[in-house]
């Protein structure tokens, strides 16, 4: 099990001078930050389809242990708002999504502030969401053959398993049944930060947990605090081996499954995001430094396991 601490992109003309150094070439840019960070969430994926050349690029400047999460198409989210996504959903796995190969963490859904819980059709778009990359390839093969014309990749490496996350805006989804429809499907319910602007259940329906921190004072704008980067560090810790955060906001009172867990957190903070690797940075250090104290002792007679060992160096991917 793995912690990976991200950005949320990396193709930002501020960062140029500051978190790139002066005269990076731009196409070098993703090769600096996947060498300081440890993930980096795909979200040009969101606003339109890539191409199968892109995603191979990117697969081949990063590191061998690097992933990528990526962002699912607003087509299938925001105007479509998940009616017959089939079609759609097969353009984007055709569009070279498995040339990221072993490097294909989750893939991200984010659903828009006005739509509303519908069983039914969360239900059916689960349902169709493939578990792994033979399953994605049998979807992508039913693709609209005219739209994507010269822009599909329909071949895998190898079978591995998909693992797939929902970022709700809506109080609508605040109820036990959307919880067990997540985790009837093995789906990882985002715990997203938005400084108070929308929910953030802190459920855990997923083998995984999926974090997204777009500002806790202001909404994509504010910085975190080095109090504000270890509470996350402490959150952070908790969930990786299996524990729950004692301030954990959730909808269903009961506790999670106790085991380990994979833990994907990405910074998408401040308009320009120019926050967003540095806390990143912060964040990871912060990790590593809990990760180099020797393990805590359990309390006597205490059942709470959630601090009974800290993270271990080789639970992080540089």
């Amino acid at each position: 099990m793995a912690v990976r601490i991200g950005i949320s992109g990396w193709r930002y003309a501020p960062w140029r001078g500051v978190f790139y150094p002066a005269g990076l070439p731009q196409h070098l840019e993703l090769s600096y930050a996947a060498r300081r960070l440890s993930s980096i969430e795909i979200n040009g994926s969101f606003y339109s389809l890539q191409r199968p050349g892109s995603f191979a690029a990117w697969h081949d400047a990063t590191p061998d242990d690097f992933v990528f999460s990526v962002k699912g198409p607003r087509f299938i989210t925001h105007m479509l708002r998940l009616k017959e996504p089939e079609t759609p959903l097969a353009n984007f796995l055709a569009s070279g999504v498995l040339n990221l190969k072993r490097k294909l963490g989750p893939i991200l859904w984010q659903f828009p502030e006005n739509l509303r819980y519908d069983r039914e059709r969360f239900a059916t778009f689960l349902a169709l969401l493939p578990r792994d990359t033979a399953g994605a390839l049998a979807l992508a093969r039913r693709r609209n053959r005219e739209l994507m014309r010269g822009r599909s990749r329909l071949a895998i490496d190898e079978n591995r398993p998909l693992r797939h996350a929902v970022e709700i805006r809506s109080e609508t989804f605040l109820n036990n049944d959307f919880l067990a429809l997540l985790r009837r499907h093995g789906v990882a319910l985002v715990i997203a930060e938005t400084a108070g602007r929308w929910p953030m259940p802190q459920d855990i329906t997923a083998d995984f947990v999926y974090l997204r921190l777009h500002g806790d004072v202001e909404l994509y704008r504010s910085g975190y605090s080095d109090a504000a980067l270890n509470r996350w560090a402490e959150r952070i810790e908790a969930w990786h081996h299996g524990g729950e955060p004692p301030d954990a906001t959730k909808i269903d009172a009961s506790s999670a499954t106790r085991r380990a867990r994979d833990v994907y957190c990405y910074f998408d903070n401040t308009d320009a995001k120019l926050r967003a690797p540095f806390d990143a940075e912060q964040l990871l250090a912060k990790l590593r430094d809990r990760a180099a104290r020797p393990p805590r002792k359990a309390r006597a007679g205490s059942s709470d396991r959630t601090h009974e060992a800290d993270l271990n160096e080789a639970d992080f991917r540089d």
